[in-house]
């Protein structure tokens, strides 16, 4: 009795709100808890990247325990955290002033911002001379490992979703997480939620399983075969700021709707190549970091119970694996076609880095040659197809987003 008491006089509301929840919203609520704890294990054992999972977790866990009563008369629950389904000007200015990370929400998350800082930061650390030196291997490999977006996009169609959340969902394929969460954004409000977490969620374990998905693929005795030795020329700053340049322009006036994503990558890559050192070392630090880190943390907080419980997620769950499956597995092909069309000369493992999510599936290329031939070394070609991946994923994006909109 005297616990009850304490749980009406409101002392221990976390408590009384789950125990007063449904059942399903009770067991979602615990699920999504000891998840959250999952994922700051994962992250600081290095199995997930810490930088991300570390804060999600956190937010997972603290945003499905820290329910509390809004308001008495209607019964109402809430957190002190964010509304991410605010529609009203005095609603948002009302959230802003007393829900902590609402104005990070606004002002950066649901604008698409936070994406373009993060592309800014992985720009800088990018050597698109890795490109340059083999446009067409890298391209064709890159295009390849978007045989996710390309086949998922019909299948989400057939599964009942609208067009704009369909895209949204297939831009999975792509694994940029810039890239979709910009594109949800765009065409799938209601869903953008979602969609955003069950990505990045699923990005986070590319690097654990797509090694599985190369074993299978590739034999060992290919796994182990190493590029020849070819001389390549050294490409100037000079040549990869004209690049770049060119590049963002040419793809801006294509395609406009993705010209922030454009702007933010080719601008890093050029502060890199224009020595200017102290930009850099800001963009690549301070501001990739941090905006990681609180993309980490409000997508943890996104994370509710409710919003999670949407009947939706889990076709997006499915169609979103499903993508990445299917676009490892397109990269893959792509390898293959190179090793066939080199007279066997070229290891098909690079056709995992075609999924853009860089450098990691490069890194993922890299360890499942050297773990077969130790003094192979494939990382300068997967390191191509991956930044590769990120303008195709852009370019998809942008196409997927120009063709829905004109059809709604």
């Amino acid at each position: 009795m005297e616990s009850i008491e304490l749980f009406n006089l409101d002392l221990f509301q976390g408590v009384a709100t789950l125990l007063a929840s449904e059942p399903k919203i009770i067991l979602m609520r615990l699920f999504l808890i000891l998840l959250g704890f999952l994922l700051i294990y994962l992250g600081y054992k290095g199995v997930l990247e810490g930088l991300l999972m570390i804060p999600m977790g956190f937010g997972m866990s603290a945003i499905n325990a820290g329910v509390l009563v809004w308001d008495e008369e209607t019964g109402r629950q809430g957190t002190l955290f964010l509304d991410p389904l605010v529609e009203h000007t005095d609603e948002l200015m009302a959230a802003l002033q007393f829900e902590w990370l609402q104005p990070i929400y606004t002002l950066s998350f649901s604008n698409g911002l936070i994406a373009c800082l993060i592309l800014l930061g992985v720009g800088v650390l990018l050597d698109v001379g890795f490109v340059m030196v083999r446009p067409f291997q890298s391209m064709f490999i890159a295009l390849c490992a978007e045989l996710g977006t390309i086949l998922v996009f019909p299948l989400a169609l057939a599964a009942d979703l609208s067009l704009g959340d369909a895209a949204a969902v297939a831009t999975i394929g792509g694994a940029d997480g810039p890239m979709i969460l910009f594109t949800a954004l765009i065409l799938s409000p209601e869903l953008f939620v979602p969609i955003t977490v069950v990505a990045y969620l699923y990005l986070g374990l590319t690097y654990g399983a797509y090694p599985y998905l190369v074993r299978f693929m590739v034999p060992q005795h290919i796994r182990a075969l190493p590029m020849p030795a070819r001389q390549t020329r050294e490409v100037k700053p000079q040549e990869k700021i004209i690049f770049c340049v060119a590049a963002s322009t040419i793809l801006s006036l294509l395609f406009p709707v993705a010209a922030p994503l454009f702007l933010s990558l080719f601008l890093g890559v050029v502060i890199r190549e224009s020595k200017l050192g102290h930009y850099a070392e800001i963009f690549s630090g301070p501001v990739l970091y941090g905006a990681t880190f609180f993309l980490g943390l409000l997508l943890g907080v996104l994370c509710e119970a409710n919003t999670l419980l949407n009947p939706a997620v889990l076709t997006l769950l499915v169609l979103g694996i499903l993508a990445l499956l299917i676009s490892g597995i397109g990269g893959l092909i792509g390898g293959y076609v190179l090793y066939f069309a080199s007279g066997r000369q070229f290891n098909p493992v690079i056709g995992i880095a075609g999924v853009s999510c860089v450098p990691t599936t490069a890194k993922v290329a890299q360890k499942c040659v050297a773990a077969e031939a130790p003094g192979v070394v494939v990382l300068p070609h997967a390191l191509g197809a991956s930044i590769s991946g990120v303008i195709t994923s852009a370019i998809i994006a942008s196409i997927l987003i120009s063709v829905v909109r004109q059809l709604q």
